[in-house]
């Protein structure tokens, strides 16, 4: 701020880096996840930010449809995209990734787009979606694993006589009844 032609004071604007980044950044690292930040900041801005937090790749000055084609050439190469946005500008990459989280706090057309919403902006909450989708798809795996044991072993006995057809339809209904309530023990699993 200047009057006639002295300084009387300064403004200094900086993108501030939110305190819950830095913990997801190393969560997602330990586990292996390739990160990437798709950003419209300028690259010097930009390669600080990431420095800071420990991304390692860095899209920078990209503008809403190049994100948007940036996520579809990752997906196009075989990789599983999940991203993280909150503006205007994220709205069609959110809605283009496997799995798109929106911020509760960003734009109603960001959350709209997402496949998750994180209400209050919580970014340790990714951590919390990563790990009861990992126990979901668990209990897919150990459901398939019931079924399967019944088609091939109880099935066949009842066809071929071994095992007679109302005891193959008892262990059949245990056996849907066992899945059931292997999939309500997720029920009290919260993000």
């Amino acid at each position: 701020m200047a009057v006639n032609d002295t300084v009387y004071g300064v403004f200094v604007l900086q993108d501030q880096i939110r305190a819950d980044s830095n913990s997801l950044v190393q969560y997602l690292n330990n586990k292996q996840y390739k990160i990437v930040m798709l950003t419209g900041d300028k690259a010097n801005v930009a390669e600080v930010m990431a420095n800071e937090i420990g991304i390692e790749k860095v899209f920078s000055e990209v503008m809403p449809s190049d994100k948007l084609k940036t996520v579809q050439s990752i997906q196009e190469s075989g990789e599983v995209v999940c991203m993280i946005g909150d503006g205007i500008n994220d709205a069609p990459a959110l809605a283009q990734a496997d799995v798109g989280i929106a911020m509760g706090t960003g734009a109603d057309i960001a959350m709209e787009s997402g496949d998750i919403i994180l209400i209050r902006g919580d970014l340790s909450k990714v951590k919390k979606a990563i790990s009861l989708s990992n126990k979901t798809f668990r209990k897919i795996r150990q459901n398939l694993f019931w079924a399967s044991i019944y088609n091939l072993i109880a099935i066949p006995m009842a066809i071929f006589g071994v095992l007679h057809p109302i005891l193959a339809e008892a262990i059949m209904a245990f056996s849907s009844i066992n899945v059931v309530w292997n999939s309500t023990r997720l029920r009290h699993e919260t993000l």
